[in-house]
């Protein structure tokens, strides 16, 4: 067991004042709890390409090895492990939201990115509470396994929420990295899916992926003549510049809208269209522990991967990742190999 003497230098990879990327070495010691996880693969989300133009740490889909670990470590985790871990570094464990399962909610949450020890998983490596990671099943590639720490997690978070039900018709508007995991994920649990996209192209593979409808479909135009409505309609692309007024009325009555990317836009709603159907649109951020061990072991056991594209963990190769998801080439989810 290491001391709290243990120390490793970590080349980190982050964005520069211009937008650029940046790699830099950072000496991080092991401390109480945690563990040294070396990275070997980590999913490229479109969150950070916002995070790259802000000069901050990229990368919270990560998959590695335990190398060591600290002293007060009390889970079953052992040296050699393999583990994901992701978008959240620490949480406090006895606030209202973490006592209620929804940790990801905690008041003193320490995300990857806002705290002093600020490590991602596009990396060499990190110092993780140990705590906040995730086994990875015996078989499951970690390739694979990248990409549910955040996309997957996300859209699972609201799949199995407490108000979606088995029967409901389930709508995703945006067949891309997130998009193309709802769509997986809701299939295998039995869902109605309706895919929604503004390009006939991504037609075949969105019914290959376990869609039963494939619409057509720009939010600038009202719903079209004939159209089911939907219990819920999952926002997997750009939200700002969707006309949610439009998009309301695609739901059933009692239906629920849930923008799942980021946007700083101010979108204007007309309140009597919600009211009208008692619908409403909800946010959901990310996933608590909880969730992502639920969605690994589902994932695992039902041979649900996500489509990916590979690249090495190099400074040209994660530029080339950033420049096919930057350029909408990415088919669907990057993942970066150590």
């Amino acid at each position: 067991m290491a001391d709290n003497s243990s120390t490793f230098t970590l080349d980190i990879f982050r964005g520069t004042p211009e937008g650029e990327l940046a790699v830099e070495q950072t000496a991080r010691t092991l401390g109480y709890g945690e563990l040294y996880i070396e990275t070997t693969h980590s999913g490229l989300c479109g969150t950070d390409l916002h995070y790259l133009a802000r000069g901050r740490i990229i990368g919270h889909e990560g998959v590695g090895i335990v190398r060591q670990l600290g002293p007060g470590v009390s889970r079953d985790i052992k040296v050699g492990d393999r583990v994901g871990f992701g978008y959240t570094h620490k949480v406090c464990g006895t606030c209202e939201s973490c006592l209620s399962g929804e940790d990801q909610y905690c008041s003193s949450r320490v995300d990857f990115n806002r705290n002093a020890d600020k490590m991602g998983t596009i990396s060499s490596g990190v110092i993780w509470a140990a705590d906040m990671v995730f086994p990875i099943p015996d078989g499951y590639d970690s390739a694979d396994a990248a990409p549910l720490l955040c996309a997957g997690s996300t859209v699972f978070t609201v799949l199995t929420g407490p108000e979606v039900k088995s029967t409901d018709r389930i709508g995703v508007m945006g067949v891309g990295g997130l998009g193309h995991l709802a769509i997986k994920l809701a299939a295998a649990m039995g869902h109605e899916v309706v895919a929604l996209s503004t390009s006939e192209s991504k037609r075949q593979e969105a019914l290959e992926y376990g869609a039963t409808e494939f619409l057509v479909y720009n939010s600038e135009n009202p719903a079209p003549a004939g159209f089911r409505p939907l219990n819920h309609l999952l926002l997997c692309g750009n939200t700002g510049s969707k006309n949610f007024n439009n998009l309301i009325e695609l739901l059933a009555v009692n239906g629920t809208i849930y923008p799942l990317t980021v946007s700083a836009e101010h979108t204007p709603i007309d309140l009597g269209e919600l009211t009208g159907l008692g619908a409403s649109i909800k946010g959901s951020l990310t996933a608590s522990r909880r969730t992502i061990s639920d969605l690994i072991r589902f994932a695992s056991r039902h041979g649900i991967k996500p489509t990916v594209m590979k690249f090495p963990m190099t400074e040209d190769g994660i530029k080339e990742a950033i420049d096919t998801l930057r350029s909408g080439k990415m088919r669907y989810r990057g993942v970066l190999v150590r």
